[in-house]
């Protein structure tokens, strides 16, 4: 680890000055609205009516900001340190420290690092335009949105992974520790080389309200949890926050840090206690080392006098005289500490010199498992791609992928989809194959994704992409469920895309196409049992607007009926159906395939729906629509939003009761030639029932 570091007792006091700075400033957004730098006595007309907001995490949250970002500024240049806050709660934390160090000003100029850029900050806080109150990914250590716990240390991983020089240092509270994902991370490690984390665990003893599992063990219990997963534990006491603390913290992460890019794993413990520096009682009440810190406990200091005096004795504490100018700018030790602190941010590493862009794909796509293998390796082949799976890859009918370089297997789908996550988040593309019953595990980090997606500032990155196959119409009875889909395209999210391929052909195509797009999460819920190739002289229309008319299964002319076809099965009914409706029934028929369900959506939401005219072209002016989808009919009429003013009905996925054979159940759900000729005569007469 080359560079100039800096004598450990000179850093020590740097950490101090910015430690204090951001408490401090911490502080301010909470309570404060006027009098930012308390230049005169505190009175009650300076403090906001109703002060809230999270406090319990900040004092250690901020230490750890403090030296990470110290302890980069010292390293060759050849090598990141990546902060990345776990708790959407360290929030106020993380708006502190990018004002402090001039980042928040430089994203929003009237947040400048000035006293009238503090001011505007406290009266702001919690509701900072565009910002809000939790972490931010247009700020530094902003990279992993949290709001959910858990799932920081596994996107630590995937965003080390095979990114030589880079250390990514996820700050997790002792509650996240309990966490499934977080659980299942600790010994996932292993089956990483090459990914340097350092995870910072910060443990004050508490979740929220109750004590946290971490805490409650002393010190030799904790390193014996930590080392039997693999991991060196080291553990720094913080009481006070006196310098000889920050001296001993400082070199300890020094020296972790070179543990860690000696491919050590180590992770560095901070045992404090919870809420320290803030008022230790109040009204008699003990607060320091309660749950009685994890917010603010002063909420009236307007009309409390007694509050308003532990306030001012809190913001004091900090001596903020020493850290600040008459300007409100940083001065002194302070200055010194902005000036030698470096944040790092997750960017896309070097590829290798042999790396190459993918050209076109002429591989077979006979199978799935030839369109899969051909296209993955063909994106591979660049070296920045990943392939994650849930130990299912020779399941899925890919087993000659299983055992590559950049593919990884682990049973804990929730670690995975975070790998992935923060592998894209440094510029990098993957796909994550599994069970398509399985995905709803992954709805809330994907709905959290989806959030930081569309937060401004966000930066452009690479879409996540799932690949779901081993769906319900050929898998067992607990192997039914396609509710991913479903909760997604609930969210009337722009950046979600559900593609339904209706062969090998088509799922080599739309997965060709998602693992070079950005800013989006692509569900892509395809077959692998199947091997039928419909007409391939729709695939590209398929592509460019999200459907097409089957002309060899379409009558000329203004249709009477439209079956309208999402997935494979619903294909292959609806070819086989299409000469009994004719026979049957005596309507001219037209049969459109469906790739992304998203334009069935209104186009305000969606960015690829279809307008009233499109409708009209694709669907007929006057003809009814009968939907086949392998997911949920919910799905079908929550986009289509009544947008049909013709009769529609939707066949598709409906919970069975029981287990059924395949035949049967397909019969049972009306996705079989009989079921689909019968619901179209029902469409038929309720037509004519309404002329």
């Amino acid at each position: 680890m080359a560079g100039t570091a800096t004598p450990a007792a000179d850093a020590a006091a740097l950490a101090n000055s910015l430690w204090r700075a951001v408490c401090y400033v911490s502080v301010c957004q909470l309570h404060l609205r006027d009098n930012v730098l308390v230049r005169r006595p505190l009175s009650a007309e300076d403090v906001k009516e109703q002060p809230s907001g999270h406090w319990g995490t900040v004092p250690g949250t901020a230490w750890a900001l403090s030296h990470v970002v110290l302890a980069a500024g010292e390293l060759d240049r050849r090598v990141d340190v990546v902060p990345l806050l776990g708790a959407g709660h360290a929030g106020v934390v993380q708006l502190a420290a990018a004002w402090v160090t001039g980042e928040l000003g430089a994203v929003r100029a009237e947040f400048g690092p000035d006293e009238g850029g503090l001011r505007r900050l406290a009266r702001a806080f919690p509701d900072v335009d565009g910002l809000g109150a939790e972490v931010h990914p247009a700020l530094p250590a902003g990279g992993f949105l949290g709001g959910r716990l858990g799932g920081c240390l596994p996107f630590a991983q995937g965003a080390a992974l095979d990114a030589p020089g880079r250390v990514v240092v996820p700050v997790i509270g002792d509650g996240e520790c309990e966490t499934p994902t977080t659980s299942a991370s600790w010994p996932a490690q292993r089956t990483l080389s090459h990914a340097f984390v350092l995870p910072l665990v910060h443990v004050n003893g508490f979740r929220m309200g109750g004590r946290s599992l971490l805490g409650a063990m002393n010190d030799e219990e904790l390193k014996a949890y930590f080392g039997g997963f693999g991991w060196d534990a080291r553990i720094v006491r913080i009481t006070t926050g006196s310098l000889p603390e920050h001296t001993t913290f400082h070199t300890a992460l020094r020296d972790a840090i070179e543990s860690t890019l000696d491919e050590r794993p180590t992770v560095l413990v901070m045992r404090c206690v919870k809420g320290w520096g803030g008022p230790a009682s109040l009204g008699g009440r003990p607060l320091v080392g309660t749950p009685g810190l994890h917010k603010t406990p002063l909420t009236a200091p307007r009309t409390d006098p007694e509050q308003l005096t532990r306030l001012a004795y809190w913001l004091n504490s900090y001596e903020p005289t020493g850290l600040f100018d008459a300007d409100g700018r940083a001065c002194g030790g302070l200055a010194e500490a902005v000036s030698a602190a470096r944040w790092c941010f997750l960017v896309p590493p070097e590829l290798p010199e042999s790396a190459s862009r993918p050209g076109a794909f002429g591989a077979r796509t006979d199978t799935f498992t030839e369109a899969v293998t051909g296209v993955v390796r063909k994106h591979a082949a660049r070296g920045d791609f990943l392939l994650l799976s849930p130990d299912e890859l020779t399941s899925n009918r890919l087993p000659e992928l299983a055992g590559e370089r950049w593919v990884h297997e682990l049973l804990a789908k929730e670690v995975l989809l975070e790998w992935l996550a923060g592998w894209t988040a440094s510029g990098r593309r993957g796909v994550l194959v599994s069970y398509e019953a399985f995905a709803p595990l992954l709805t809330s980090a994907l709905v959290a994704y989806v959030k930081q997606r569309r937060l401004a500032g966000a930066r452009s990155l690479p879409s996540l992409n799932l690949l779901l196959t081993s769906y319900g119409w050929h898998n067992v009875h607990t192997h039914g469920d396609p509710s991913l889909a479903t909760s997604l395209l609930a969210l009337g999210a722009p950046g979600v895309r559900v593609l339904t391929p209706a062969d090998p052909p088509r799922t080599a195509a739309v997965l060709d196409e998602v693992l070079d797009s950005a800013n989006g999460i692509n569900i892509v819920v395809a077959g692998k049992h199947s091997r039928t190739a419909h007409a391939p002289g729709t695939i590209g229309e398929e592509l460019r607007r999200g459907l097409a008319v089957w002309p060899p299964h379409s009558d000329e002319g203004e249709p009477d009926l439209t079956v309208v076809t999402a997935g494979d099965i619903p294909a292959a009914v609806a070819v086989e159906a299409v000469g009994h409706i004719r026979e049957r029934h005596g309507c001219r028929v037209r049969v459109v395939n469906l790739l992304d369900l998203t334009v069935l959506g209104d186009p305000v939401l969606w960015p690829r729906g279809l307008s009233d005219q499109e409708i009209d072209g694709y669907f007929g002016t006057h003809a009814c629509v009968l939907f086949l989808t392998l997911g949920h009919p919910a799905a079908v009429w929550g986009l289509l939003a009544g947008r049909l003013r013709r009769p529609v009905d939707v066949v598709g996925w409906r919970e069975p009761a029981g287990p059924l054979p395949q035949r049967e159940l397909a019969r049972v759900l009306g996705m079989d030639q009989a079921g689909v000729v019968r619901a179209v005569g029902r469409l038929l007469a309720s037509r004519e029932a309404a002329r």
